[in-house]
């Protein structure tokens, strides 16, 4: 079941991104050692949460023990050997891109102190789409998450930023014609947030709102002189172990059997992706010029689900690497911690190892990379 549920429907014409070489090549630049003819980007911006963020965490959530629990061992581990701010024991996927591109890791806007000529990223664990305000209805007012860290602010942040990177019209748009752009992961918090107060029909009706702020951010950047963008879709939240645990399981009937996942959240997270790339189709039709890939998460995430042994992990797949027993989160004094995070897919409750990032990374690269092989592929990047 969980298969026919990656399928997009028939009706949605899908163009892989590997059988137009041009913009392959345009995209990624080839690690082969003959080497592409290809474009060369000279700085990444990131826009994004938790799945993207590389150290804006600590920043926002100084003053809350709750949310800042990125900022303690065993965050970092695995790579860095400290934490990061990153929500993973190590690299996330803009880290692996940066590195394939010859760029430095792409520094938190909010904790970088130096120069941002190669980049920026304005990614915060926990932002979404929508602006705050929509999820505050005033039943708790003592609730302030979300924070006031959404899409809409993180564009705010970009345009300060702006003018110690270029000044004049031209100039700018020279400089972010070089620069490779991320707008996401965005969705995950929108509904993730949701999910305790609303139904999941209210929950739908709102997916055109996040769908349309995403929209908006790229044609923001793209007056700005933006021209490449990666656009990721939303992940199997049903498949996290936040929301498959089976402690948590008061109707069985409502996840799938085979493979854990609670099957209307995912099914919601395929709403999304499918409303996206129609989305970003459109955006393409207006900007002909400008070159916007969706990058799918959603179809690598389940495949290591259902094929947990093709990835080298481990058969309970679902299963967090760190964090328990009991209310423990990762990061709390006591918290379990697997011996071998390169064998699970999740790091925490909601975040994946570095190892499944660099999977779902290698899987994008890849397809630029070994276009027979992507053609083959189960996931990759389309356009």
């Amino acid at each position: 079941m969980a298969t026919k549920m990656r399928k997009l429907p028939s009706a949605v014409l899908l163009f892989l991104l590997v059988a137009d070489l041009g913009w392959a090549w345009a995209l990624i630049p080839s690690s082969s050692p003959a080497g592409l003819s290809a474009r060369r980007y000279d700085s990444i911006f990131s826009f994004g949460d938790s799945y993207a963020d590389t150290g804006n965490n600590p920043v926002v959530f100084a003053a809350n023990s709750v949310f800042n629990v990125v900022t303690r061992p065993p965050y970092g581990s695995t790579f860095f050997g400290r934490p990061t701010g990153r929500n993973s024991d190590g690299r996330l996927i803009i880290d692996f891109f940066a590195q394939r591109l010859g760029l430095p890791l792409v520094p938190p806007s909010l904790a970088h102190n130096g120069s941002f000529r190669r980049g920026a990223n304005f990614a915060v664990g926990g932002a979404t789409a929508i602006d705050a305000a929509f999820f505050h209805d005033g039943s708790d007012p003592g609730n302030k998450f979300p924070l006031n860290t959404s899409l809409g602010v993180q564009l705010q942040w970009f345009q300060a930023l702006k003018p110690s990177l270029c000044r004049t019209t031209q100039e700018c748009k020279a400089f972010f014609g070089r620069s490779l752009f991320f707008v996401g992961e965005f969705g995950v918090n929108d509904y993730h947030f949701s999910f305790p107060t609303k139904s999941l029909q209210e929950i739908t009706a709102f997916v055109p709102d996040v769908i349309r702020a995403i929209s908006m951010a790229i044609e923001r950047l793209i007056k700005h002189g933006a021209t490449s963008f990666v656009v990721p879709g939303t992940i199997p939240s049903g498949c996290t172990p936040q929301f498959s645990s089976y402690l948590a399981k008061d109707n069985p009937a409502e996840y799938n059997s085979t493979t854990g996942c609670r099957e209307d959240y995912n099914k919601l997270g395929m709403h999304h992706n499918l409303l996206l790339q129609e989305a970003l189709e459109k955006l393409r039709g207006r900007h002909p010029d400008a070159m916007i890939v969706y990058a799918d998460l959603f179809g690598p995430i389940m495949d290591m689900v259902e094929s947990p042994r093709k990835y080298g992990f481990e058969e309970d797949v679902l299963t967090s690497c760190c964090g328990g027993p009991g209310t423990l989160v990762c990061g709390d004094e006591g918290a379990n911690v697997c011996e071998k995070p390169a064998a699970r897919l999740f790091w925490d409750v909601v975040h994946l190892t570095e190892a499944a990032y660099r999977y779902i990374a290698d899987g994008w690269l890849g397809s630029i990379d070994s276009p027979a092989a992507a053609r083959e592929s189960r996931y990759q990047l389309v356009r």
